[in-house]
Parts: C-alpha cells; structure tokens; sequence
C-alpha cells in the first residue's frame, strides 16, 4: 500500500483490494474498496496519506503557478475593511477585517453612530490554536446583555453552543454539545431554544428549552422529530413576538408556534404536515403571511390568515400563483413588503406598499440580487445586494417613500487593475436532446474570438432546487485574465427557470441534469467558444456527482475535470440511513430499498459505473471530517478509476485531513483551495499551448 519511489518518480499509490459482496433486489455489487470507509484504520489513513503525497509530488511542477494564483486572489481581498452598519434593538452592529487576520471582529455601539466601539468577539483569538475554526448563530438576548453562538472545531459542523456575558466579557459555563449552531432567545432573556443533531446520522431532530445559569444536563426536551425523512430548526419571527418550530423535508414542512412572552407554554401547530405541502410563515401585526406551493401551486404564492386561525383551511389568497414567474422568497415590514421572484432565470424585487405595486429597476442583462439583513421592521427603507458577472457586490438602501437607491458600500478591489469595462457577460441558450433550452450565463474579458481555441472552464451544480446565480468573483478574474471563458450550466435540478426546472431534474428524471450539461459542453464547442482541447469542467458535492456521471457518460467531452468533495457512490449511500443525510434525501434522489430506484440509481451512479476506457484529467478534493459527502466516497472511486481507466491522464486525490465539506475555515486559507484547483486546470492548459 505505500509508495515507491523510482528514479525519483513518484507511482500512483494503489489500494488494496477487498471484496465486499453488497446484496438488494436479487442483484449483487462486489465492492472492492469498501473497507475504505473504516475512518479508525491506520491502512485508510495510511492510504488518503499516499495520494496525498502523490498529490503533491505530481502538483510540484506548478506549484509556482499556485502561489501566483493565491497571490493574486489575496491582493484583490481588501485586507482592512468592514460591513455597512446595521441597527437593531438599540445597537448598531458591525464586523471588521483587519490585515493579516483570517477572521471578522464584531463589534456594536449604542445608540449612535458615533457612540464608543464595543468588542463583542474577535473570532481572531477565538480561532488560535484550531486548525479548522467556524463561529456561527450569533443571537443577542432581548436586554442585550448576552450572546449565545455555536463553534465548530472539525468542519463536522457539530457546533458547540456557549454564552457571552457582553457585561463581563465572560463566557458562562453553560456550554451545549452537538447542535446545528444555532438558538434563540424568548423574551425573558433567560429561556434559549435550540436544536440537537443525532449523534451519528447529525440529523436535526430534537429541540431543547435551556434556562441560563442550569446545567445543560437539566435541559428541557422541548419536540422531537420523529419522522427521519424530517429535519427541525428553532427560529424567531421578525417581529420578535413568536418563536417557531419548523420541521421540514425536502416536499413537506410542518411549523409549530409559541408567544415569546410565554416561554412556559406549550407549542401550537401552526398547520398540520400535509406531505407535498411547503410553507413558510412571516409575521405582522395580527396577521401571518404564509410562501407555498399549497393546492398545486408550483411555482409558491402568498396567503394570509389572521392570527388565532392559522389552519390551511383559513388561509387566504394575497399573490396568486403564476405559472411562469417564481414567487422565492418574501420579507414584511410594518408598512411594506417586498417579493424575491424569479422570471426566466433572472431575480427581480417587487414591493407592495399603500396600494402600490412596483419593481426595483437594475440595468444589466444578467444579475444577481438577494436581499441583506434587515432586522427592523418599522421603517420606510430595506437593503439588498446587486451583483453580476462583471460588476461587483454593492450593498443598497432601497427607499420605497421616494423609490430611490442609494449605494451604502461597494465592493473594493486592491493591489489590481480591475476595470469591469474589459469584461462582457452574456446569456445564451443551449439546446437540449429533448427540445428544452438550457441558460447558460457566461463571462470572458472583451476581446474574445470564438475561434475554438478559448479555454473555458464550465461550472454545474444541478440538485435540490439551488440555483447558482451569475454572481461577481474576485477569484474567478485569475482566470478571465488569462485568456479563459467562465461559464454556468443552469441546469435541471436547479431552480433558475422556476420549480419546474427543480422537479424535471430530480428522482426519476435525475438523467436530465447530466444530459442538460453535455449538451451545453457540446454547444459551447460547436458554437466555436472552446474545443474539446480546451474545455474544463467544475463542481461540488452534488456537482461532484454531475462531473463522475458525465466523465462516464462522455469521457471525451473535456479535457479535464475538478471534482470538489463529490457525492459519487450514491447506491451505497443511500442504502445505509446511518450515514448523515441519507434518510432525508429519499425525496430527491429516491429510496433504493424500492427496485425502481434501486436500478435507476444504479444505472447513473458514478462510481458503480467506472469502466475501463479513457477519462479525463482529473483532480478530486475530500475532507477527512466531511459530514455532507463522506471522505471514502471519493477515495473508493479514485480507487477504482485508478484500477480501470486506460489513459495515462492525471488523476489527482488531495484529501484536507483538518476540515469538511465547507473546505478550510478563514477568508485566506479557502483562497488556498481555489488557487490549487484553478492551477491544476491552467497548468493543463499551458501544457496545451506548449504543445
């Protein structure tokens, strides 16, 4: 199993092979990298140890490359900066960077702009002497005394709760293992609710009463979920006057309410789970305003109910459904609210005020526009964020008395000469094999022949409904400077053309996202923007197994592919609901204890169809303590390519043996990832021009 060295040329490390006979449906797999999946065997970490070294054996002779990348990433990073100010219960909050530090420092003043800075955190020396730090939830009691907020020092996303007291400057003992990060306080600034994962699945699924100054042993189970397909998370309405239970699957959700002046009472169904049936509940005055897709409606529409009659049965029409236009999101104020949709790919705001009904004009072609943190609800302003693939982030304040917009703060490049002058997005549509038009945004510097000869590096994700926008990316201008296209397959799976895009991409029409982004690929090349010599694919995760099918599919399509923490061995794992997230996915993937998914997964699942024939370059990325996408999933399929694939192209394992899915934790050691993946890809395609 180790690793030889021969004229100073490194080999491939080569697993062992262990058969293991894995038995459903009368059909039989013989797994020969299973034992892989022993975490606590010195041969596996022995094993991620060796493609590790040959990771960086192979890698040497760009490494100069690398460090350029990273170079040029860190200098467009504006080292000492901050957020916009924002104003809540009394305070104003802001975080900070300062130079050299991986970490944001929060601080508040009282009252006033100009009042005195208070430290909250400094996430700085919080994060020293962890290889892996990540601070999240931070919630301020309603008297603004405490702090409660998770910690996570392994990437598991297993957080810590502990509690500040702003006064002291103190951390109290009341420290809470295994939650999601996250609590909220009721009213009387002693009661925090908050959400324990199962130890072994990490599934969501309890929800605890904690009163300050108790032993958490002494906690109060508050709700259980029972349902596995089921996840639950404790939050609070806008408004501050409830809190709420929600439990959710991927077609189903169920809330649950409770005054947040009342901490002693009981919990009240907001409306019974109806499987198929989604909602989400926002809070104004006496009445609720309810986003689902309630009696077909699958594109969302908006409800309202008084109240004390929150049933579906009382629920009244406020927005219609509309079959083309996407109704995502929705935030209330006092006296307004404003509507995230989405038509024909692209976000808009739509405000509704007094009677009035009107939009938030942009000027670009293709954007990307989300709304900010608005924590106040009496007032005539909000914030949102614009974007695109040439313009970057700029915070605005959105008057709807005056429908005027005032940028708060724009995003600052340094240490370049960026000028979104020299760069063009556009949008263009690929046909599919069976008639659909594929959107696919795509950016380059001006000045692009479409010659065949572009290096382009195309980007998918493709599941669960996430739709990846075409946002701005400093990282991404290492690449455009040198000559490549960026592109995004807006593909099925996603839901950039609405949820019917999401629907035809899931369970048994999943083939459709693989397909949609071969067919892109191959557009792309046949409209002369690249060649089969120059294009490069990209994604993650459930984007990891987009790029294992496709490389089965059509292994001469690119020539070389990065497959970040990849979901690849979904038989497998979907077959064992001990693994975390299984049981929940049934819903997007299927159930492959039932033949009919058993057999469609099987028949696209990356790893169980690694044949022997050629494939492209490749480099593969894991973390050892990944709780999203398990680490042995990439190393059996590397594993396994390695014993079947016939070419002599790269194939490269690096495995992060301190972080998980999210990757490394701090604003400079993730720019690290992206400068190996993209020099990985540019060192390919210097090769081709050497040639």
């Amino acid at each position: 199993m180790g690793v030889s060295n021969k004229k100073k040329k490194m080999k491939a490390p080569k697993a062992k092979k262990i058969p293991k006979k894995l038995s459903i449906h009368g059909d039989t797999r013989i797994d020969h990298y299973y034992w892989l999946r022993e975490r606590e065997n010195p041969d596996v970490i022995q094993y991620l140890k060796d493609e590790n070294a040959y990771f960086e054996a192979k890698s040497k002779a760009y490494k100069n490359l690398e460090k350029r990348l990273f170079s040029e990433m860190k200098s467009r990073i504006k080292e000492e900066d901050e957020s916009v100010p924002y104003f809540e219960n009394g305070y104003y909050y802001q975080t900070k960077y300062f130079k050299g530090k991986e970490y944001p420092v929060y601080y508040r003043r009282k009252g006033s702009l100009s009042a005195a800075e208070e430290v909250i955190f400094d996430e700085n020396k919080m994060a020293e002497g962890h290889a892996y730090y990540k601070m999240t939830g931070i919630e301020i009691s309603p008297d603004n005394r405490y702090a409660v907020f998770g910690e996570d020092t392994t990437g598991r996303r297993q957080y810590t709760l502990k509690i500040k007291d702003l006064n002291t400057g103190k951390i109290l003992p009341d420290t809470i293992e295994n939650t999601t990060g996250s609590a909220v306080w009721a009213n009387d600034n002693q009661s925090l609710y908050y959400t324990k994962k199962d130890p072994e699945t990490l599934r969501a699924f309890q929800i605890y009463k904690h009163i300050l100054d108790t032993h958490p042993n002494d906690d109060i189970l508050i709700y259980e979920e029972k349902d596995e397909m089921f996840d639950a998370f404790v939050t609070k309405s806008k408004s501050n006057k409830y809190i709420y239970i929600a439990s959710f699957s991927t077609l189903t959700t169920e809330y649950q309410y409770l005054d947040a002046n009342n901490p002693d009472d009981a919990f009240r169904i907001f409306a019974p789970r109806k499987r198929g049936v989604e909602y989400n509940i926002f809070h104004r005055g006496n009445q609720f305003y309810i986003l689902t897709n309630k009696d077909k409606a699958t594109n969302f529409k908006l409800m309202q109910t008084d109240e004390e009659q929150t049933d579906m049965e009382h629920w009244q029409e406020f927005i219609p459904h509309r079959r083309e236009i996407m109704l995502e999101d929705a935030e209330v104020f006092d006296r307004f609210i404003v509507l995230q949709e989405r038509e024909k790919g692209l976000n808009r705001l739509r405000i509704l005020k007094d009677q009035q009904d009107f939009y938030v004009n942009f000027p670009e072609e293709t954007y990307n526009i989300y709304m900010s943190y608005n924590p106040e609800m009496d007032t005539e302003k909000f914030r949102f964020v614009y974007n695109s693939m040439t313009t970057p982030s700029s915070v605005i304040e959105y008057d709807t008395a005056t429908q005027q917009q005032t940028v708060l703060k724009e995003q600052e490049i340094p240490g370049s000469h960026f000028d979104k002058n020299n760069y063009e997005s556009i949008r263009l549509w690929a046909p599919a094999r069976d008639g659909k038009l594929i959107p696919v945004s795509i950016v380059y510097r001006k000045g692009m022949r479409r010659n065949g000869k572009n290096p382009l590096l195309l980007y998918g994700y493709g599941s669960y409904g996430i739709t990846v926008d075409p946002n701005f990316s400093t990282t991404r201008l290492s690449l455009l400077d040198r000559g490549f296209i960026f592109a995004i397959a807006h593909i099925r799976g996603g839901e950039y053309l609405g949820r019917p895009w999401y629907e035809a991409g899931k369970l048994l029409l999943k083939k459709n996202t693989f397909n949609d982004f071969i067919d892109v690929a191959r557009y792309l090349t046949n409209k002369k923007y690249t060649s089969k010599e120059h294009l490069y694919a990209m994604g993650g995760s459930a984007g990891g197994l987009l790029m294992g099918a496709v490389m089965n599919e059509a292994p001469d399509l690119f020539k070389g592919i990065v497959a970040q923490v990849p979901f690849v061995d979904v038989v497998t794992t979907m077959l064992d609901d001990s693994i975390p997230l299984t049981t929940g996915e049934y819903d997007e993937w299927g159930n492959p204890n039932e033949k009919k998914y058993y057999d469609y997964m099987k028949s696209y699942s990356p790893y169980d169809n690694v044949k022997a024939q050629n494939y492209p370059n490749l480099l593969v990325t894991t973390g050892l303590h990944d709780s999203q996408v398990q680490y042995w999933e990439p190393a059996k399929w590397v594993a396994k390519l390695r014993e079947l694939k016939t070419d002599h192209n790269t194939l490269l394992l690096h495995t992060d043996m301190e972080s998980g899915h999210g990757g490394a934790s701090g604003r400079f050691k993730s720019l690290q990832d992206t400068a190996r993946d993209y020099a990985f890809i540019i060192n390919m395609e210097q090769q081709n021009t050497e040639k």
